[in-house]
C-alpha cells in the first residue's frame, strides 16, 4: 500500500501516513533502520499526548519562530527522519525565516547525506548544507560532529528535531539558540534546548512556520516578548502532565 492508497477517513490515518513515509524512508536508503526503532517511540508518546497540539507546546512553537526570525544565522538540522517526515515542510519553514538547511546525522555516511540532499531538493530546497563537512561540534567524537563550517558550525540558532541528547548538549555548549522538537519531554534534548515543542514534527513544523509568517511584519520588540515570555520548564511540566494523567477515554463532545 502507497501512501496515496490509505483511505483518509481511515481512524489512524496520520499514524499510518507516517509510518508509511518512515518505511520509504528507509528503502530510499534516507532513514536509518534505527529510524524506525525512534518513529515508534515517538509515535506512543504522542497517543499519550492524545495526537494533539498542547497550549503550551503551541508557545514554543511562536517563541521557536520569534527566535528564528531574530538570528542573524539559523540554521534548520535534518535527519534521516525529518527528510523522510517533513521534506516539504522543512523546506517552507526555512524559507519563511531565511534559514540554511543542513544534513545532520547520527548514523553518519556520506552516501545517506547526499540522499537526504537530494531529497530535500526533490520537495523544493534550492541549496542544501551538509556535504562540505568542513566544521566540527566540539565534543563529539567521529563523524557525530561533523557539521558545515558555514552552515551549522557559524550558526546563532539551531532547529533540532528529533535529535540525540549528546550533540544537543553539545550545541548548547557552543552558546546556540537551541530550538527541539520532541515527543519525549523527558529526553536530554528538549530538557536541554532553550525552546523545547514536545509536539509531533508533522504538526510542529508547519506550526512554526504558521507563526513565522504572522510575526513577519512585527517589530523586534514583539519578536523578542514572545522569546523572553517563554518558559521552557514551565512547558516541559505541562507536557509531562498531559502524558502522566491523560485518559483514554473519548472526551465529550
Amino acid at each position: 500500500m502507497t501512501e496515496t492508497e490509505i483511505p483518509e477517513d481511515h481512524p489512524r490515518y496520520a499514524s499510518l501516513v507516517t509510518r508509511h513515509r518512515i518505511e520509504a524512508g528507509v528503502e530510499k536508503g534516507i532513514t536509518s533502520k534505527q529510524g524506525l526503532i525512534a518513529q515508534g517511540r515517538g509515535e506512543a508518546f504522542d497517543y499519550l499526548l492524545g495526537e494533539r497540539t498542547l497550549p503550551s507546546a503551541d508557545r514554543a512553537a511562536r517563541a521557536a519562530a520569534a527566535a528564528l526570525l531574530l538570528a542573524d544565522r539559523p540554521v534548520l538540522s535534518v535527519n534521516g527522519n525529518v527528510a523522510a517526515l517533513a521534506p516539504a515542510e522543512t523546506v517552507e519553514l526555512a524559507e519563511a525565516v531565511d534559514a540554511d538547511v543542513e544534513v545532520n546525522l547520527f548514523n553518519h555516511t556520506d552516501e545517506r547525506v547526499r540522499r537526504i540532499a537530494d531529497h530535500l531538493r526533490e520537495h523544493g530546497a534550492d541549496e542544501v548544507k551538509g556535504l562540505a563537512g568542513d566544521g566540527e561540534i566540539p565534543g563529539l567524537d567521529h563523524a557525530r560532529g561533523t557539521v558545515d563550517a558555514d552552515g551549522i558550525g557559524a550558526a546563532d540558532a539551531v532547529v533540532v528535531p528529533l535529535e540525540d541528547g549528546d550533540r544537543a548538549e553539545a550545541l548548547d555548549a557552543m552558546g546556540k539558540t537551541e530550538i527541539v522538537i520532541d515527543l519525549n519531554p523527558g529526553s536530554r534534548s528538549p530538557r536541554t534546548a532553550d525552546i523545547p515543542i514536545i509536539d509531533n514534527l508533522i504538526r510542529a513544523v508547519p506550526n512554526v512556520t504558521a507563526h513565522a509568517r504572522d510575526l513577519a511584519d512585527a517589530s523586534p520588540a514583539a519578536r523578542r516578548e514572545a522569546v523572553d515570555s517563554f518558559d521552557a520548564a514551565e512547558a516541559l511540566a505541562e507536557a509531562e502532565a498531559a502524558i502522566r494523567e491523560g485518559s483514554f477515554e473519548t472526551p465529550d463532545a
